[in-house]
């Protein structure tokens, strides 16, 4: 993988800006902040029954395609054969920086011509072994960190004034969900980042569990609010984060179903005139058990128990 800046010098991209192992470029921090495109150096390993077409197809190829839902940019690049008909091919692709604003996903597809129909799709990549370019983080990772700002409510910015009382607040408006932690609610500063007595320790995992509970519900309601809807009215996954909260969350709120089932369902009972109100349990419970809520209580009920048995010898 490579930047390049103004004129034709390229730099190696440094190893730390990629992982194997979560399958993610991350150019949020990359050496040379002028960079204007990435070249990213590919190999994929096609199957077999792909490439022996045994009458069925002819003419195959395999084309690496970057598509960033954001932008609607779709970037294509067709790989070259190692072998005559072998399962190897490599080739590179490059991306335009002013292109895209977020993330990108790599998959691959083997096309060929099937029933005299060239262009046709015979296979492509599953979707988990799908590789991430993220031009905005700085880590290479498959999850985004949640972003938590320590502020006081008081003083702070206008819109938070109203809840100083309150020890955080989760706002979802930004590109990525953020928590404002109220350092002006006494002691919320030293339990959350501290490395306090047992108890407190005990407690400040309850109370992250917590905040992230409220986190969960707040990024859930948020998603399913601001669907974009089609003519016949079938809503769309959002392109950013809502996307990935829904596609992590409905599972647990509508079981039994497929991601596009489960998201007509809900959205059906959010714009309707009842059903909504019923779904919230289901809502509470994905958003607890991503949180890991019973996994700290159960650790703090026998934290405390283990505690009490040690005051008592």
């Amino acid at each position: 993988m490579s930047l390049k800046g103004p004129g034709e010098n390229r730099e190696e991209l440094d190893t730390r800006a990629f992982s194997v192992v979560e399958q993610v470029v991350a150019l949020g921090q990359a050496e040379r902040s002028d960079w204007e495109k990435a070249r990213l150096k590919l190999s994929a390993t096609i199957p077999g029954k792909a490439t022996e077409s045994n009458g069925y197809w002819s003419d195959v190829s395999v084309v690496a395609v970057l598509t960033e839902k954001a932008t609607n940019t779709r970037v294509s690049a067709r790989l070259d054969s190692r072998t005559e008909g072998g399962r190897e091919w490599t080739g590179t692709l490059e991306l335009c920086r002013f292109d895209h604003v977020d993330r990108a996903v790599l998959s691959v597809h083997v096309v060929a011509t099937a029933d005299g129909v060239p262009g046709r799709v015979i296979a492509t990549s599953e979707p988990e072994k799908e590789w991430v370019v993220d031009l905005r983080a700085e880590a290479p990772l498959r999850q985004r960190e949640l972003d938590v700002v320590e502020i006081g409510f008081r003083e702070g910015p206008e819109w938070l004034r109203p809840f100083r009382d309150v020890p955080w607040v989760v706002d979802t408006s930004g590109e990525l969900p953020a928590v404002h932690v109220n350092t002006d609610f006494e002691g919320i500063t030293d339990l959350v980042g501290g490395e306090g007595s047992p108890v407190e320790g005990l407690v400040r995992d309850l109370l992250l569990a917590q905040m992230c509970t409220d986190v969960w519900t707040a990024v859930f309601h948020t998603a399913i609010g601001d669907l974009e809807i089609e003519e016949d009215g079938t809503p769309l996954f959002p392109h950013d984060w809502r996307g990935e909260v829904l596609r992590e969350m409905l599972p647990d709120v509508v079981p039994g179903r497929s991601g596009e089932e489960a998201l007509r369902e809900v959205h059906r009972h959010r714009t309707g005139t009842s059903g909504w109100i019923d779904l919230q349990p289901r809502i509470h419970f994905a958003a607890t058990r991503r949180a890991e809520v019973p996994k700290a209580l159960s650790t703090t009920i026998r934290g405390l128990d283990r505690l009490h048995r040690g005051n008592d010898s």
